[in-house]
């Protein structure tokens, strides 16, 4: 009978040494007049780097179009021309912008698929991209990149002060500058004619 106890005490132990924790747990005990015991824990939050980006209508595939449509009496003349009043997800050419980051400075860049030549109507013209004009809700915290032919000018927006978290929410308002009189025609278009722009915000 001693033997089998035995033999039980020492399953019972090798068993417990396999249950997870029971090897971390800390346990003391006290014994005498006003008794003091302590058990310590350590503690562990992994925060996982994230960036939530949106330009436009929210959703993976929503692509919202910004059109314009200068009226030949005001054509050429200089003259700033909004959006058509369903361009954007908030109208006349204004969209919804949001950034959300906690990986350091984030940079949004602009690129489009015009191989540098900006927008065409398909016969051999072209508008460029800098008669497109962007401006922010909140210039100072959330500014848009300056559209361009080239596709490489960028903007950050601001992060929250002594830390490495960026929470900002604005509107891009965009106009058409019509500083010239360009040739008849539909320029660019849904994902066509180099009138497709990607923004891509990144950090470090």
């Amino acid at each position: 009978m001693k033997s089998l106890r035995n033999q039980l005490v020492t399953t019972f132990l090798l068993a417990g040494i396999g249950m997870p924790g029971s090897v971390l747990a800390e346990s003391n005990s006290a014994a005498g007049a006003s008794p003091s015991a302590t058990a310590r824990l350590d503690f562990r939050i992994v925060i996982p780097g994230i960036l939530r980006f949106q330009v436009g209508d929210a959703g993976t595939g929503n692509i919202d179009l910004i059109e314009f449509q200068p009226t030949g009496s005001t054509l050429g003349d200089d003259s700033d021309t909004a959006a058509t009043p369903g361009s954007g997800n908030l109208g006349n050419g204004a969209v919804t912008v949001s950034v959300l980051s906690n990986a350091g400075q984030v940079t949004i860049t602009e690129a489009n698929n015009s191989g540098g030549a900006g927008l065409d109507n398909g016969a051999g013209d072209n508008i460029p991209y800098a008669e497109i004009l962007t401006t922010s809700g909140d210039a100072t915290n959330l500014p848009a990149p300056v559209l361009s032919n080239n596709a490489s000018n960028s903007s950050q927006p601001v992060i929250s002060a002594g830390t490495k978290v960026t929470i900002r929410n604005s509107t891009w308002t965009y106009s058409y500058d019509n500083s010239t009189v360009y040739p008849e025609g539909t320029y660019g278009g849904v994902n066509t004619q180099g009138g497709r722009v990607t923004y891509t915000a990144a950090t470090p």
